[in-house]
């Protein structure tokens, strides 16, 4: 594996979202000196908070998976995720409620998910699901080490046992296909098939191995974190700070000083100068590589993901159908991805994620409230509507969104809500999201693995990228492992671990810790 050469004593990482403090971590578990930058006034990047009202809105991802990711970059420095952060094992980890009228809890238990599925589509079914189970299992362990959790330095690396492995389980088949061998049932395999689109391509041609995140989402477990997701990269500042890194905020980069091939310093918007041996960013990809001066070369332009937009709302009541994670399917399907990566139209029968984060943690709305988060996703701005488009169309879509949730049964919600934040493709362009998309570089053949933006760039011999444009992609146990990844470039690999007392994850089948007193159970 190439690594930075010559001193790295000190590095200093811009941004200090998962990706960045993940790097941080592993880099001071590694004996560096670490300086982190961020041009907001606190941690987390796209798992940001904002207030409202006395509402915690979580402004970024609200599904954490795998979280013995995050407990590595702790472990990094002799420190505990769970030391820091409280979880709760959900389940079901998903309701899946559709058209027709019928609804699905998705559960991470094989026993209890074979159960529901014999219940929801019978016994034959239920055996297809038992099967999938299995193929999920072997798809993922053939996967994590050689192809995701791996530096690529060239193709070639590709070439190794477990891509046979992979190729022998149909990983380079199409993902709907693969599914459809085991499951007829049309929604069941919507169920197995739509966290496709978390790689910005239809199900319809995805490659089979991208179902290593149905794998994540329906047999690893599904968590939430007491306080809320930003509880995650709040606990991961402070262990970095306790561990002796410096972390500024507010503090936004202006220019990267370099001379014979070398960033030198880094310099802020305020003028204060950091020398440093190395670098990593963790920007968006085109405000990275403008810091750098160069952009590599590409046989193809670079494809982004679809968009999302997002109502965020304190209502004053809530309904019992749904979970803490629900997804709400339209009838449509193969149009819906047709409209959101190639004809860029809205999805006109939407299918959206709706995320009620108060039903384990009353504590993120003022008493007797509630909170609730509707993803509906749509085309980015290169293939849809204009980042400027959104300013009038935003309110509209927004009133078009609560009217499909109270005809699929939120009955009285728009009435319902007393603070709300609504965010479009406009402000995720604002704030510097290429294409106006929070999911960043969509995952093509052509930009995934050895193919996707590299994180080490040419020209620059002490410069590293982390983050969900760069590898080994988009999601949050992704980005951390790109952290971790990115300070294996700087370090060449892991260093010595401090001993400390580790206790294990809960079960993917009991929480870690009781739910609240009164708080309302969707299971």
């Amino acid at each position: 594996m190439r690594r930075v050469p010559g001193p790295t004593d000190h590095v200093v990482v811009v941004g200090a979202g998962l990706s960045g403090l993940a790097c941080a971590l592993h880099l001071l578990g590694a004996g560096r000196r670490v300086t982190v930058v961020e041009r907001d006034a606190g941690p987390g990047g796209r798992a940001g908070r904002v207030r409202l009202g006395g509402y915690e809105m979580d402004t970024g991802p609200t599904v954490l998976t795998m979280p013995h990711l995050a407990d590595e970059a702790f472990a990094a420095v002799g420190d505990s995720l769970h030391r820091r952060v409280e979880l709760v094992a959900l389940h079901p980890a998903y309701r899946a409620c559709f058209a027709d009228g019928t609804s699905l809890d998705v559960h991470t238990g094989g026993e209890a998910m074979e159960a529901e599925v014999r219940r929801f589509a019978g016994p034959a079914q239920a055996a297809g699901y038992r099967d999938l189970r299995q193929w999920l299992e072997r798809l993922y362990r053939a996967q994590m080490r050689r192809f995701i959790d791996t530096n690529f330095d060239s193709p070639f690396r590709l070439l190794h046992p477990d891509l046979v492995r992979l190729a022998a389980l149909g990983g380079f088949g199409r993902l709907d296909g693969r599914i459809g061998r085991f499951l007829s049932d049309d929604r069941l395999r919507r169920v197995f098939s739509f966290q496709a689109l978390y790689a910005g391509v239809a199900p319809a041609r995805a490659l089979a191995a991208y179902a290593v995140i149905a794998y994540m989402d329906t047999v690893a477990g599904v968590w939430f974190p007491r306080g809320g997701m930003h509880a995650l990269p709040r606990a991961m500042a402070d262990a970095a700070a306790e561990a002796g890194a410096e972390l500024r905020w507010t503090a936004e980069v202006s220019a990267l000083e370099r001379s014979a091939g070398r960033v030198r310093a880094v310099r802020l918007t305020s003028g204060e100068r950091i020398t440093c041996d190395a670098v990593v960013l963790t920007c968006e990809l085109p405000a990275a590589y403008g810091l750098l001066g160069r952009r590599p070369r590409r046989p193809a332009p670079t494809r982004h993901s679809p968009s999302a937009v997002v109502l965020h709302a304190g209502t004053d009541r809530t309904w019992p159908h749904l979970a803490h994670h629900t997804i709400s399917f339209g009838t449509a399907w193969e149009r819906t991805f047709d409209e959101l990566t190639r004809t860029g139209e809205l999805m006109s029968d939407p299918s959206l994620l709706i995320t009620r984060p108060t039903a384990h943690d009353p504590a993120l709305a003022p008493p007797g409230r509630h909170l609730h988060y509707i993803l509906a996703p749509c085309p980015n701005t290169t293939i849809g509507p204009a980042a400027a488009t959104w300013r009038d169309l935003g309110p509209r879509y927004r009133d078009r969104l609560i009217g499909e949730l109270e005809r699929r049964g939120l009955d009285g919600f728009a009435d319902s809500v007393q603070k709300e934040l609504l965010v479009t493709p406009l402000d995720w362009a604002r704030q510097g999201h290429a294409a106006g998309s929070p999911f960043s570089v969509s995952h093509t053949f052509a930009q995934t693995g050895p193919f996707r933006p590299r994180n080490l760039v040419r020209g620059v011999e002490n410069a590293v990228l982390a983050g969900c444009g760069t590898t080994p992609g988009v999601g949050v146990p992704t980005v951390l492992i790109s952290g971790k990844l990115a300070a294996a470039r700087v370090t060449g690999g892991p260093g010595p671990r401090p001993a400390r007392a580790r206790p294990p994850l809960a079960a993917a089948g009991s929480s870690s810790v009781p739910a609240p007193a009164g708080a309302d159970d969707p299971s």
